[in-house]
């Protein structure tokens, strides 16, 4: 059996049933300790070659499984949004979006109810077609981050799991192995002056060269590590001096062309600020935005653009956006009531995506607009009741 399996969705999905009704239940691995990831919004939106991203969870109570995640794309080149969610797999979970430098995206559907692996499902004509790929016999970390493509079409990936460990295949082999865990990586030189103490995030560099991002106890310190055969060096940015007392978590981690995008979120509670990075040519040297003071609200949606491009939305309805070049964060207008993520485009403006039950709804605004204005309405077909 090959990773690039040749079935039909359709076939991988009367297989997943099966192992959804009980079988499938992967053994823990041995000496991994379980260290809980900080669970941070999974709403997001993302750019490649094919077009704009979305990934946002619609329906209704989470917690009578009726919530039912779904992706959406707005082709390079258009203006308009597509349904293109995998058919065939209870989504409940949550849905993880990678993408790559090409076409590529491969979406990971995290375990709920007895579903206790990660399916994972690939395509590379913008969700026209989906086929299945082996999937991940742990459950996905709950983070947009856990879930990473090499940017350099090798056909590498990276999965972080529950249990902090970083696993990585490749499209061509159907095998799973440890890259490296919590443990493994605190007790290296760089984790212990970092004092790592989660894994919170995984990427790849332009390169191609594997990384890892967690939370630092080491007030000051930015945990990013990047596997130099197999030794794992520090490779994350130098903090302004005014966080020096801060603990930092890396929220996100994203290459996008030839730069490495990152999210933090430094000091707790009322004292929390949020940062973006972005990588240069020059091996280790990072820019780093000015602090996004939170004022005791949380992050509820981060998204990713053309050159570097970062928005973010907080306290569920305050959107600003960063570019690598920008001085400041520039607050957008008043969002619509329910936007789940913003999403970029080439082309400059702005889209604000708001669901409201089974109803998507696109708001746009021009790059210096002062208002949304309604652009498009998806009603999706959600079955409720249907992962009873």
């Amino acid at each position: 059996m090959t990773w690039r399996m040749q079935a039909s969705v359709s076939s991988a999905v009367a297989a997943a049933a099966v192992l959804v009704a009980g079988c499938g239940n992967p053994q823990a691995r041995e000496g991994v300790q379980s260290t809980t990831v900080p669970r941070e919004s999974m709403d997001t939106s993302l750019n490649n070659a094919t077009g704009t991203w979305a990934a946002v969870v619609m329906g209704g109570s989470a917690a009578q499984y009726n919530n039912f995640w779904q992706l959406f794309i707005r082709p390079a080149g258009t203006s308009t949004w597509k349904l293109v969610t995998p058919p065939g797999t209870a989504d409940n979970g949550g849905l993880v979006l990678a993408i790559g430098a090409g076409p590529a995206a491969i979406s990971a559907f995290r375990p709920s109810q007895l579903l206790t692996y990660t399916p994972l499902i690939q395509t590379g004509d913008g969700g026209k077609a989906w086929s299945a790929l082996n999937p991940l016999d742990a459950p996905l970390a709950s983070s947009p981050a856990a879930l990473a493509l090499d940017p350099t079409g090798s056909g590498e990936l990276i999965a972080l799991t529950t249990a902090s460990t970083a696993e990585q295949a490749s499209l061509s082999v159907d095998k799973w192995a440890t890259l490296a865990s919590l443990r493994t990586l605190a007790a290296t030189q760089a984790g212990r002056q970092c004092g790592l103490s989660a894994l919170t995030a995984v990427g790849y560099l332009p390169s191609g060269v594997p990384v890892l991002a967690g939370t630092c106890s080491r007030p000051g310190v930015a945990g990013i590590f990047a596997d130099q055969d197999r030794s794992w060096q520090a490779a994350g940015p130098a903090l302004p001096s005014s966080l020096a007392n801060q603990e930092v978590t890396v929220l996100r981690l994203l290459t996008v062309g030839k730069q490495t995008v990152a999210l933090l979120r430094a000091g707790q509670g009322r004292d929390a600020s949020l940062l973006a990075a972005w990588s240069s040519p020059v091996a280790n040297q990072w820019t780093v935005s000015p602090p996004l003071e939170l004022h005791g609200t949380a992050l509820t949606s981060a998204s990713f653009g053309p050159a570097g491009s970062v928005a973010t939305i907080i306290g569920g309805g305050t959107a600003t956006v960063i570019t690598p070049a920008a001085t400041s964060w520039r607050r957008l207008p008043a969002l619509p009531p329910g936007t789940a993520t913003v999403a970029f485009s080439a082309a400059g403006p702005a889209d604000a995506l708001a669901v409201h039950g089974s109803t998507l709804t696109v708001w746009q605004v021009a790059a210096a607009g002062q208002a949304w204005t309604r652009v498009q309405v998806i009603n999706v077909p959600i079955e409720y009741g249907s992962s009873d």
